[in-house]
């Protein structure tokens, strides 16, 4: 229990706060629309469908101010950078942001959902309203604003039956229109950003989800049309609705009760968005300039299992362990921008990512920087390209821990080539003194040729561990969970070797998955009292399970073992 408030108890926490504030608006502005004099004739036009399509109104301007902020980039990694304006726990929750932001995105279209279903009666209750009631108080309330010096309630004005007027209200007012556009937008942006559409069909959900910008205008102008209207101020000092509305018929004949005056609610939401807009504007234009710097190719290599690196150098370019890039390739495509997770050091004069082939953008880009081709590539014929960022991520809190748990599952090894590049260069430089102190590290690959782009650093720092007598700084553990039976007997033949039949490495690689019940006992046992970092780059499932070993493994004691479980999230 003590480890889950640490891992989670922030988390939960802000969670609460976002549903509380949701709650909250909802009940005042249905109890506004509910109960409030003001709307008095317009629930006799309504019924409880006002204060139904009113509340989750105020929901949505409060969810769409926060639906843009997770993803400012910059913003986000301003704030978890160096600077000592928030501490570990507070860059966690940044490192969730994705998270955040998708359950902002179910929050809208929950909330759009009830106010879209709300004033579907509300549209037919009003064309209802002028074409067959008569002699009711419904009538009389929509009959208001066909003479002079009256000011209408109800906004449907042509007198025609349903199903027509209700195609005319949505199709030719203001508010219907944009209401249409702004719908049909955010059902495009949530259907496309589905797990299956982003990772077969990347191009569907990039385009579909900048229709945002359509959601967003559309969003500001809804309420221009001021559809939603209630008793003036000044006509309720003079005609109390209470009181009048049984004399409907004497309206504006007793002196008591004036013909009554209505006006539309001003337009509120783009009070709550025009913030976030400016600074989701900036947060692109900042981006769009640092996409213009000129990047240069200076090394394109081959690695097996279809992966290949690229060694690049760009002006004024710092970055820090584990962080991220956009990279767009004109000659691939001129609008797809894909992160990749840089795999060189802080300390090392170019920057570098690995990538590996697994759709059209990447197998572009494998072909037009020549990795098909057998021989030497010239440098003036690579590709230009444009690069965006970096931006921080949870690696980046790798220093801040005396004891680490690395865990990265296939291409997902690629944030900590940068955490054991930066290692070795800070343990190479005797000024710099490091809180880290202890390293365990756990590969798991399902192919032996992903073993072999990787086993070069490792072998690298195995060696020069040795040669400074810190052997027992970096604790690695290959998982090998994929194999036939030729591949196993080769294995079985050559397993009494000094060093590892497929990585190289005198540590030997270990064939199944990892007892992670073991690991975090054993690990458990020789650090008490610490705060250990766990760090995944991988699935989901495996994250799923690491943070419950995390919690479990975990004492409630302040002062015993903790596990902080982090995840790369990009």
């Amino acid at each position: 229990m003590g480890n889950w408030v640490v891992n989670e108890g922030l988390s939960i926490f802000v969670i609460f706060v976002w549903l509380g504030i949701n709650v909250f608006l909802f009940w005042w502005y249905y109890l506004v629309y509910a109960d409030g004099e003001k709307f008095y004739y317009t629930r006799e036009l309504l019924g409880p469908y006002l204060a139904l399509a009113r509340a989750p109104a105020a929901c949505l301007n409060f969810n769409c101010m926060l639906v843009l902020l997770p993803v400012c980039r910059n913003l986000l990694s301003f704030l978890r950078g160096s600077s000592a304006c928030c501490s570990v726990r507070v860059r966690r929750q940044l490192d969730r942001n994705l998270t955040f932001h998708k359950l902002v995105a179910w929050m809208i279209a929950l909330h759009t959902t009830i106010h879209t279903i709300a004033h579907l009666f509300n549209v037919e209750k009003l064309v209802d309203a002028r074409t067959k009631h008569e002699g009711d108080i419904q009538a009389a309330l929509s009959d208001l604003g066909d003479h002079e010096g009256e000011s209408y309630l109800n906004f449907a004005r042509k007198r025609l039956e349903n199903p027509d007027g209700g195609f005319y209200v949505a199709f030719t007012t203001l508010a219907g229109l944009t209401g249409v556009i702004i719908t049909l937008c955010l059902i495009l942006i949530i259907t496309s950003s589905t797990k299956t559409i982003r990772r077969s069909y990347f191009e569907v959900f990039w385009f579909t989800h900048h229709l945002f910008v359509i959601f967003f205008i559309g969003l500001a102008i809804h309420g221009a049309g001021q559809i939603v209207r209630g008793q003036t101020r000044a006509s309720l000092d003079v005609h109390r609705p209470h009181i009048c509305a049984e004399n409907y018929t004497e309206w504006g004949k007793l002196p008591s009760c004036p013909i009554p005056q209505f006006s539309g609610n001003p337009p509120m939401t783009w009070k709550w968005i025009i913030g976030p807009m400016i600074l989701y504007v900036f947060e692109r234009l900042v981006r769009f300039w640092r996409s213009m710097q000129k990047v240069v190719i200076t090394k394109v290599v081959t690695h097996p299992f279809q992966t290949y690196e690229l060694q690049m150098k760009k002006k004024g370019f710092k970055m820090e362990v584990g962080q991220y890039i956009f990279v767009k390739c004109p000659a691939v495509s001129m609008l797809e921008w894909h992160p990749f997770t840089l795999t060189s050091a802080p300390e090392e004069d170019y920057f570098s990512i690995h990538i590996r082939v697994v759709g059209d953008w990447t197998e572009g880009l494998y072909q037009v920087c020549g990795c098909d081709k057998q021989e030497f590539q010239d440098a003036w014929k690579l590709p230009k390209i444009a690069v965006d960022g970096p931006f921080g991520t949870a690696s980046e809190d790798v220093f801040s821990y005396e004891t680490v748990m690395l865990v990265g599952a296939g291409i997902g090894v690629t944030p900590f080539a940068s955490v054991l590049k930066s290692v070795w260069y800070k343990y190479c430089n005797d000024s710099v003194t490091l809180k880290l102190k202890k390293i365990y590290f756990y590969w798991l690959c399902r192919d032996t040729h992903a073993f072999e782009w990787f086993a070069d650093l490792l072998q690298s720092l195995e060696n020069q561990m040795q040669e400074k007598d810190k052997a027992e700084f970096l604790s690695y553990n290959i998982y090998l969970t994929g194999w036939d039976e030729s591949q196993a007997t080769h294995f079985t033949v050559h397993h009494d070797e000094e060093k590892d039949v497929i990585t190289g490495l005198k540590q030997k690689t270990l064939y199944g998955r990892p007892n992670w019940e073991t690991e975090f006992t054993t690990i458990a046992s020789q650090h008490p009292s610490s705060r250990i970092g766990v760090f995944l780059c991988g699935p989901e499932a495996l994250a799923d399970t690491l943070n419950k070993m995390c919690i479990n493994h975990s004492e409630a004691d302040p002062r015993g073992v903790h596990f902080i479980f982090n995840k790369e999230n990009f």
